[in-house]
């Protein structure tokens, strides 16, 4: 009988054990993303309480050709930036009427071909990586207008905005993406029925499909666009009218910036959106098909709390890039942006250590040929990514930016020809 009751108290101690443990790991899930949504709310209300008022004094003195005052000079810009804003909006409407289209269409071949859970799973990532582009493109186009205006005042107060904008975008794209998906899996195991949490991420992974075709819209549509405006119209401006480059009076420059703003903005918003569900979604499946992790829910959630934590660092790496990397000259700039790079890389190395050593367990099966996976092969596999792509930033900064060699001897290389200068930059 005693024996009995210290094992009916080891299950119960254990049960508790079992759902503190999930309590800690939803928490971690959806705590950081909702205080990256909270922050994301806060840059906005930033951004929005710039006033446009041209900074009238600073104006005669920093801007000593200006024969308007500034009120002038303000309301030329704020009438530009609305028809690019008009413009946008109007191309992002009559692209998201066919990525509808495509979505119900898609939808009904899913249905015959997978199933409902994975079509839903398709329409919540097609709908999710449609509001990330969203959000993306009215913060853009609600900051450039008033970054172009604190850089008046000085680069710095420019600098701040832009970061402030850009960040909405970032924050608020990862959290959103987190949420849906973690609300999608509850969903998925109070209202279908699978087999087991393998067949469940499969369903799952239609999210990712989802991401991805309204990525392909975005980016492909948007870039389309304004190569057409660009090279076309913005051309014939130029050699048929006369026009100076980039003049707002000719449409085209207008729908230059619209396609930039949809194809750089919006799409690459949707883009980021797909490649975060697809890589969080496959990883998912390959932990549903391990018996060693399906079992415990920390490592079955591992990959949504890499992205969940990866929020926190970088509000975090927000808050230290104005420390560590002041803007005062336009060098400045350059050094911060690869600031964010080498702060955020820095501080989720260690967070990745701790989450694979604390969610994996020390040994693990992922099939026949993988029987002993060690948890700190999957630490590693993440690192080398991270540490890749800061390695990738500084190699193409290298290559592409004025500061460094390459590009200064291919600008030499035009002293001669425009064909050597093309020869040199290809070689």
């Amino acid at each position: 009988s005693a024996q009995l009751s210290r094992l009916g108290r080891a299950r119960r101690a254990s049960r508790i054990a079992a759902m503190l443990d999930r309590l800690a790991v939803n928490c971690l899930i959806t705590l950081p993303a909702v205080l990256g949504l909270l922050w994301s709310a806060k840059e906005w209300i930033s951004v929005s309480r710039v006033k446009l008022d041209g900074h009238p004094e600073l104006l005669k003195t920093q801007d000593a050709k200006a024969q308007r005052n500034a009120q002038d000079i303000v309301n030329e810009m704020t009438k530009i930036a609305k028809t690019i804003q008009d413009g946008a909006m109007s191309f992002l409407f009559a692209e998201y009427t066919y990525m509808a289209v495509y979505i119900v269409l898609f939808s009904i071949i899913l249905i015959f071909f997978t199933g409902v859970p994975t079509t839903v799973a398709f329409v919540v990532g097609a709908v999710t990586s449609i509001l990330c582009g969203w959000i993306g493109m009215m913060i853009a186009v609600y900051t450039n207008v008033r970054t172009t205006h604190q850089c008046w005042m000085d680069l710095k107060a420019g600098f701040d905005v832009a970061i402030q904008g850009g960040c909405v975008m970032g924050l608020s794209l990862v959290s959103i993406g987190v949420i849906a998906l973690f609300i999608l899996i509850e969903v998925f195991k109070r209202v279908f029925v699978f087999e087991g949490p393998e067949a469940m991420f499969e369903a799952i992974a239609g999210y990712g499909l989802g991401g991805s075709s309204i990525a392909l819209f975005g980016r492909v549509g948007g870039g389309i666009y304004t190569k057409a405006a660009d090279v076309g119209a913005d051309l014939s401006g130029k050699n048929d009218y006369g026009l100076e480059e980039d003049d707002y009076r000719n449409p085209a420059c207008i729908a230059d910036n619209v396609g930039d703003n949809v194809g750089d903005i919006a799409g690459m918003g949707a883009d980021l959106f797909g490649s975060f569900a697809e890589s969080t979604c496959a990883a998912l499946v390959l932990a549903s098909s391990s018996p060693d992790l399906e079992g415990r829910w920390c490592s079955l959630m591992y990959p949504l709390l890499i992205s969940s934590t990866g929020i926190v660092v970088g509000i975090v790496t927000l808050l230290l890039l104005r420390c560590v990397y002041p803007v005062k000259n336009m060098p400045d700039v350059e050094k911060a942006l690869k600031g964010v790079l080498v702060i955020s890389t820095l501080l989720m190395t260690p967070v990745v250590v701790a989450l694979s050593k604390y969610c994996l367990p020390e040994s693990f099966s992922m099939g026949e040929g993988y029987e002993e996976v060690q948890w700190w092969y999957c630490a590693t596999s993440i690192m080398l990514g991270l540490w890749s792509g800061l390695v990738i930033g500084y190699v193409t900064e290298y290559y592409t930016s004025h500061s460094y060699a390459p590009v200064r001897e291919i600008a030499e290389t035009q002293k001669q020809s425009a064909a050597t200068g093309i020869i040199y930059g290809l070689a």
